[in-house]
């Protein structure tokens, strides 16, 4: 959930949930954290695929790409705008950051995706030749355990994941009517939808022809893979149009660090410079790992994991009838999802040391068991067990203290809403004009 919409309507409350949830500061510290950690680890991810897509196309090292597309990354976003979102003033903050080339860049992305898209489907479909022999003895085409659990675990990974890329956000808020946002994600849907259809064809594609040996580890560039046995003008320019593509992402979830680093944790208090010297230093990191990570559909999946904990128990605050759920809830549950996992690991595997791997994936999607797909069952049913127990300790806790203490228990008291700014109602009786006098008003963390 992103922070900057429940900020820019409602005032300073907290970022995750309505404002008639009013978490602590400390959920919007925890929110803000946990959005970092994702951007960093798509950043990581980004970084490692192409390293890899570079090392399979060319044979070549990726590090120096690497490092020059972190570089010329930071020097074009090198601007600074402020946006007048609603009645407030936002400073959207782009790392070393300007959000209108972060626009810019995507628009060049979305035109390269389906020139890319266009002239792999020519070339692939004159050059590639498909072995009846590896189509029957693939298995792809046959039902798997993996299969059917992908059914459960890529909605659950995906939608809960989608809440904390801020990049998102960003872009909807960047709407200037509803009705351009839902033309927009019209659009994109259809876009998306058949990018993804032809994408995951190579897949199959690159398994019938003999490009993919099969190796789980080369699962999330087969893609590549299958064009690196077209002719070597075809590969040169699908090169330079990956390093472009990848350019435009990187620099979106630099932007999005930027801004969620300055406006989200820190509430535009720390020197904004401070913020752009932190996010490009994080970048030498993100490089370190990206060149030890073994598989990019690993790095996606802990953050998906993360998300999975944590989302649950966010969005519970969204119903206006759940005014009595606290950020201590929101807290424990989080952390309650990930210690679920664990415990889950530890059980089904028989050892702590292997549960501690099942956090991190270790042994991928790709592996034949029930491990991945008990790990995110356990992440959002245990969050939520967890939050429910944190809560009847927080009330049971509440009311023997007013018991001792003589005064009234309060906790489940519905809070009077409130919003930012004096707003104008209509009386649905007479319809005349009703002015109506608003307060803000911070939130409990218990």
């Amino acid at each position: 959930m992103d922070a900057t919409k429940i900020w820019r309507r409602d005032g300073p409350v907290p970022q995750l949930l309505n404002v008639r949830t009013m978490l602590h500061n400390v959920v919007i510290r925890a929110d803000s954290v946990c959005r970092l950690v994702t951007l960093f680890l798509y950043m990581v991810a980004e970084l490692s695929a192409l390293q890899q897509i570079i090392n399979a196309l060319t044979g070549l090292d990726g590090l120096p790409a690497l490092i020059v597309e972190a570089l010329i990354t930071a020097i074009y976003t090198g601007q600074n705008h402020t946006y007048n979102v609603g009645d407030n003033k936002m400073l959207i903050a782009i790392a070393l950051g300007g959000f209108r080339i972060s626009f810019i860049t995507d628009n060049i992305q979305g035109a390269m995706v389906v020139a890319l898209i266009i002239l792999a489907v020519i070339t692939v479909g004159v050059e590639t030749r498909v072995d009846p022999a590896l189509v029957s003895s693939s298995g792809l085409l046959g039902s798997s355990l993996l299969g059917w659990q992908l059914i459960y675990i890529l909605p659950v990974a995906i939608l809960t994941n989608d809440f904390f890329l801020s990049g998102f956000w960003m872009r909807t808020f960047a709407s200037k009517t509803d009705r351009d946002l839902r033309i927009g994600v019209g659009i994109a849907t259809g876009a998306v939808t058949v990018i993804l259809l032809l994408v995951g064809l190579t897949g199959l594609l690159a398994a019938w022809t003999g490009a993919w040996s099969g190796d789980p580890s080369e699962g999330s560039i087969v893609f590549f893979l299958l064009l690196e046995q077209l002719p070597n003008w075809v590969v040169g320019i699908v090169l330079i149009m990956t390093v472009a593509l990848s350019t435009a992402a990187f620099d979106s979830f630099v932007s999005a660090m930027v801004s969620t680093g300055s406006n989200d944790l820190f509430r535009n208090k720390l020197n904004l410079w401070l913020v752009r010297l932190a996010v490009l230093l994080t970048t030498i990191p993100v490089i370190v790992v990206a060149l030890k990570s073994p598989s990019v559909i690993n790095i996606y999946l802990i953050s998906d994991l993360l998300s999975a904990s944590s989302i649950p128990v966010l969005v519970i605050g969204l119903n206006d009838r759940f005014y009595w759920w606290k950020g201590f809830e929101v807290v424990v549950g989080g952390l309650g999802g990930l210690l679920t996992v664990f415990i889950f690991g530890t059980i089904y595997y028989g050892n702590a040391q292997d549960g501690a791997n099942l956090l991190l994936l270790e042994n991928g999607l790709y592996a034949d068991d029930w491990s991945v797909f008990g790990a995110f069952v356990a992440a959002p049913i245990g969050g939520l067990i967890w939050a429910v127990a944190a809560m009847a300790l927080r009330l049971a806790t509440q009311w023997t203290l007013a018991r001792i203490r003589g005064y009234r228990f309060g906790a489940l008291d519905a809070p009077p809403f409130y919003t930012a700014n004096e707003e104008h109602d209509i009386d649905q009786d007479n319809r005349n004009p009703v002015r109506q006098e608003t307060l803000q008003k911070s939130g409990k963390f218990f």
